[in-house]
């Protein structure tokens, strides 16, 4: 069985130049098939208020209002989706940028009204076409999916790229022997995000639970790593949390500095 690369990039990565830069030329410089996954960052935010808009967040997360959807659209799967395109293709790849919508290859269901919350226009994936991407990697493409994707029902949906990243990898796990790969500034999962030397290279669910449990993990990591495991339990054969330096390091057994999910 061949195998593949999915891997998801942070928005923090997209905002700094350098950091996209050496994320990108390790990125090229993978041999195996490979399908980027990429984040939005603060950019629709910041373009938003550019607009007189205000973003409005629930314990973290946006709130997608009718206005923000456009912004997010624009952004995501305009602006920094076709920017990463352009920089692949310097790089000698052949990208493709993708929302949900392209090809219908990811369609979400509008998340309902929880605890009292409505998130708006946010979806969580419910159906993937594996067969559309397969036949763009078989046509020697490489798909750079946006955080965004569609109802069906004429309506685009923001969603979470590290969900959008475990639900390609699950699905494409049955023609593939898929590595998921997020990548963002850190390491990998520390146990005190001020300290490097804190960083745990194997994470089981038992100790994940644990962790959570005893509050020895930041709110930030938690949808990652719930993500993570899930992608595990659909039959990905292996999961990594990195630095966005280290993707070409990856394939040397020497090289030990991320998290591992067992």
């Amino acid at each position: 069985m061949d195998s593949i690369n999915i891997i998801k990039v942070g928005g923090g990565v997209i905002e700094d130049a350098k950091k996209l830069d050496t994320f990108l030329d390790g990125f090229a410089n993978l041999n195996e098939a490979k399908i980027l996954v990429h984040g939005g960052g603060s950019r629709a935010t910041e373009i938003g208020e550019k607009l007189g808009l205000e973003a409005i967040k629930v314990d973290g997360r946006r709130v997608t209002n009718d206005d923000y959807l456009e912004v997010v659209t624009m952004v995501y799967g305009g602006l920094i989706n076709k920017q990463l395109v352009a920089k692949l293709q310097k790089r000698g790849c052949q990208a493709i940028g993708l929302t949900g919508a392209d090809g219908d290859y990811l369609r979400s269901m509008k998340r309902p009204v929880m605890d009292g919350i409505d998130y708006g226009w946010v979806g969580d994936p419910v159906n993937i076409r594996s067969f559309f991407l397969i036949k763009l990697l078989k046509d020697g493409l490489i798909p750079v999916a946006a955080p965004l994707t569609h109802d069906g029902a004429g309506n685009m949906l923001n969603t979470n790229a590290d969900t959008i990243a475990s639900t390609i990898a699950s699905a494409l796990s049955e023609n593939y022997r898929v590595n998921l790969i997020y990548a963002f500034e850190l390491d990998g999962v520390l146990k005190d995000i001020k300290d490097p030397t804190s960083l745990i290279r194997t994470i089981d669910m038992k100790g994940y639970a644990g962790l959570k449990k005893s509050g020895g993990i930041f709110d930030g990591m938690i949808p990652k790593l719930d993500n993570a495991f899930d992608a595990i339990a659909k039959g990905v054969a292996s999961v990594k949390i990195v630095k966005y330096d280290a993707i070409d390091k990856l394939g040397f057994s020497s090289f030990k500095d991320y998290t591992h999910i067992a």
